[in-house]
């Protein structure tokens, strides 16, 4: 009897092992070029320059075409800020750089991603689309740094290889969303109202991943 019982423990254990190494972990290695972008003030108008980005992320299937996963990347760049109008009395013109020298920053995302691959997990190449949300901790020389709503979106595809290792090659938008201000608006019976100015970045880019496969 306690050979059955042995028997039925060790069946349990096997069905519970196999479970656990059909869901794969993949440690990612990030880097891409992601393109520039003009960010519009009230009287001024910004630049985030393009740059190498690069990072890293847990992934973790779900299900043999879906993942989650948490991610860093670093974007290294520049970041301009030109006038709209005349300042100092006209000895500054418009269209001027106001903080020449001083204009280095960086934008660091964390996010948490969804993706979804299409066909079947035997394929060498699956396409695949995804989107994330999270937080952008903007750094800056002279407000230090920040953190801000930031989401994205990507595709591409996965060409996997019969070692642990794979590569992802895909295209991406990011945004980040930052409060900048109040504008006022008259209102017939309330007044001067003020509503909560939002400024936005939208880059897009080019990457690719490096990834391995834990389960294998």
């Amino acid at each position: 009897m306690k050979k059955y019982h042995l028997l039925v423990v060790f069946f349990f254990f096997s069905l519970a092992m196999s479970a656990q190494s059909s869901q794969s972990f993949l440690l990612n290695l990030y880097g891409g070029y992601t393109f520039s972008d003009r960010v519009d003030f009230d009287s001024s108008y910004g630049k985030v320059e393009d740059g190498f980005e690069y990072g890293l992320g847990l992934e973790y299937f779900i299900m043999d075409n879906a993942s989650i996963e948490l991610k860093y990347n670093r974007l290294d760049t520049h970041m301009p800020l030109y006038t709209k109008i005349p300042l100092n009395n006209g000895n500054i013109p418009a269209g001027s750089q106001v903080n020449v020298g001083d204009d280095k920053g960086a934008i660091n995302y964390i996010l948490a991603d969804y993706t979804y691959y299409f066909g079947s997990s035997s394929q060498k190449a699956l396409p695949f689309l995804g989107a994330g949300l999270g937080v952008a901790i903007l750094e800056t020389p002279k407000s230090g740094s920040g953190t801000y709503f930031a989401w994205e979106i990507k595709g591409g595809v996965k060409v996997k290889t019969n070692s642990p290792l794979s590569i992802n090659l895909h295209a991406y938008l990011q945004s980040m969303s930052a409060a900048v201000g109040y504008d006022y608006y008259w209102d017939y019976y309330w007044g001067p109202v003020a509503v909560t100015d939002y400024a936005s970045t939208f880059q897009f880019g080019l990457g690719a991943s490096l990834s391995y496969d834990f389960s294998k």
